[in-house]
């Protein structure tokens, strides 16, 4: 497995995506200490882990408070010695579909704010204990909106800009210390949570919807869950050990340029006898 011996620590466990990703890490021979507000979500996920024969913790930390961030790596630290993974998930609430000349200030700095605070806190203390070993990946996450301009996603698409130019700024500050840092930009994955609870309440809106996103993308689908978390392992393993600074594009072609006018062509046969 590509990640034994290796020690992760996941934020935002208890999310949909974070649970994916810990799971992934988890399968492929990581130990993982999972981490959330609540301890009941993040509970389901370490359970889920040790159930297929991995090794799992369950931590309530605040991923907006710098104190309990610090508290938690410590203890970890005392108990494995080295931290080689750190992968921040964290939710952040986002009021979008909108134009941006009808939102207030508020709104529309709100998940600019969030997001920063707890990338920037998590990154932080990991790449300080990380710099001690002289080793370790810290891993972002972003979406679409990170890469092109998307109308109606407020303050989330900044949002994404900015986490993206943290992780860039940070692997160019931590390399030296051999220390990697990479995000992933994401397109929405119909099987995460919030794309799945919105199918059940409104399946013909959402249908048509996610229909229009994979017409947007090259590939004419959108990624899973499983397609990132099996990008994250990658990143995480010594297989990706010479990448870093960058952002690893998983929205199936969507950020490379929009392609809903590209149709494939219905294959034609030849003639045989």
């Amino acid at each position: 497995m590509i990640l034994s011996n290796k020690n992760a620590i996941v934020y935002g466990a208890g999310g949909s995506l974070g649970g994916a990703v810990a799971k992934a890490l988890a399968a492929a021979g990581a130990r993982v200490f999972l981490t959330g507000r609540g301890l009941s979500s993040v509970q389901r996920t370490a359970d889920a882990i040790l159930a297929a024969g991995g090794s799992a913790e369950a931590d309530v930390v605040d991923g907006y408070d710098e104190k309990a961030i610090h508290d938690h790596i410590e203890k970890v630290v005392q108990k494995v010695g080295v931290i080689d993974i750190s992968f921040n998930a964290v939710g952040v609430d986002v009021k979008q579909n909108m134009p941006l000349v009808e939102m207030t200030v508020e709104d529309f700095v709100s998940p600019v704010t969030l997001t920063m605070q707890t990338q920037f806190l998590t990154a932080k203390v990991a790449g300080k204990v990380m710099m001690k070993q002289g080793s370790g990946v810290i891993l972002t996450l972003t979406a679409t909106p990170g890469g092109i301009g998307y109308p109606y996603t407020s303050g989330f698409a900044p949002a994404c800009c900015a986490l993206e130019c943290l992780s860039k700024n940070l692997a160019a500050e931590l390399g030296v210390y051999g220390v990697r840092v990479v995000n992933i930009r994401s397109g929405g994955s119909p099987d995460s949570r919030v794309f799945s609870e919105a199918i059940v309440s409104n399946p013909e809106v959402m249908k048509g919807v996610i229909g229009k996103m994979k017409g947007d993308t090259m590939l004419k689908a959108l990624p899973m869950m499983a397609d990132i978390a099996g990008v994250a392992v990658f990143l995480a393993s010594d297989m990706a050990g010479k990448i870093t600074g960058v952002t690893v594009d998983v929205t199936c072609g969507t950020t490379a340029g929009l392609n809903y006018r590209v149709q494939a062509k219905a294959q034609v046969l030849p003639v045989l006898g």
